[in-house]
């Protein structure tokens, strides 16, 4: 708990931070941007509107820039270095909240309440900051908060009003879209094989497609198919590399997908589940499967159902990842 002295010593208006009817505050190479917070449990926590009794010091706030990178060196014998690897680094943000209250027992309550929903990430998993633009376009990052939630302890804070400056610990440091992308694909219907004149249908879904990635960097996508289906090929063409599934896999032993019936793969990290929860991972056709991204910009894919009939699909969906804020 801060220190609690008799003394307050009025607070001196922020310039960077508005009067709460104007929304959000202009944050370090960000400008206009309003600010929530989500703990564990869901409950969000506005971080730009005062008028709750905290606020965002933007003056403090750093780590929403590009993430950080180690990069492996070699000597070159003519002099200089030639870079090996590149590995993205956690990314720590320092997010400094003012907090306050009409009543000492009103900011204990409000500092109390804060301090919960952010240590909390420690024991019950990562909470999400999200950054929302005047553009109605918002970009979230999972993290976990590192240390800082004390008091100035200096004369006069601790009893209606007291700051803590906060380091999130951000395991990912790639901020994501919070709307994702989806790239539906579904089998057409059939035929009548002499209306209006002899044709056939194929029981395959062949689907040759482009899908955009419009963030900066690798994404991750997951997929559903939805029967029927007997064997489902998911290909990138420019990069020759593929997966199949197989739902009569020994290790599974389901047989065809029949209609209606739906299994989701992920690729990062790597699972399968069956629409009842059971584990598919030995569906896939090890050890050659390759779960592969979706590199920055356009993507050429290819997407197979055998044994597709009316009502089989492909859902692929995504969250655009950038390297800022």
């Amino acid at each position: 708990m801060p220190l609690i002295a008799p003394a307050v010593e009025p607070e001196t208006p922020d310039p960077s931070t508005p009067p709460p009817s104007s929304g959000g505050i202009v944050l370090p190479e960000l400008g206009r941007a309003t600010v929530t917070y989500y703990d564990p449990t869901g409950q969000a926590w506005p971080l730009t509107k005062r008028s709750l009794g905290w606020r965002t010091l933007a003056e403090g706030v750093s780590g929403l820039g590009a993430a950080p990178y180690e990069l492996t060196k070699d000597p070159h014998p003519r002099g200089g270095v030639r870079v090996r690897h590149v590995q993205a680094q956690e990314r720590s943000i320092v997010w400094p909240l003012r907090v306050t209250g009409r009543t000492h027992l009103d900011f204990v309550g409000n500092w109390r309440a804060l301090a919960s929903a952010f240590t909390r990430t420690l024991r019950d998993g990562p909470g999400v900051l999200e950054i929302a633009r005047p553009d109605g376009s918002r970009r979230r990052i999972s993290v976990v908060y590192q240390d800082g939630w004390e008091g100035l302890g200096s004369y006069g804070s601790g009893w209606i009003a007291d700051t803590a400056v906060m380091t999130l610990l951000a395991e990912d440091p790639y901020w994501s879209d919070a709307e994702p992308v989806t790239v539906h694909r579904e089998q057409g219907a059939g035929v009548d094989f002499l209306v209006p004149y002899p044709s056939v249908s194929s029981s395959q879904v062949l689907g040759a497609t482009t899908v955009r990635n419009p963030g900066d960097v690798t994404v991750w996508p997951t997929w559903q198919i939805t029967g029927p289906a007997s064997s489902i090929t998911f290909s990138r063409t420019d990069t020759s590399e593929s997966f199949t599934l197989d739902p009569g896999a020994p290790e599974v032993g389901h047989g065809d997908l029949l209609a209606g019936q739906t299994v989701t793969v992920r690729t990062d990290p790597v699972q399968v589940r069956y629409q009842d929860g059971a584990n598919w991972i030995g569906a896939l056709d090890w050890p050659m499967a390759v779960l592969w991204g979706l590199a920055p910009g356009d993507n050429p894919v290819r997407f197979q159902l055998d044994g597709a009939g009316p009502g089989s699909a492909v859902d692929l969906v995504f969250h655009p990842r950038y390297e800022t804020a």
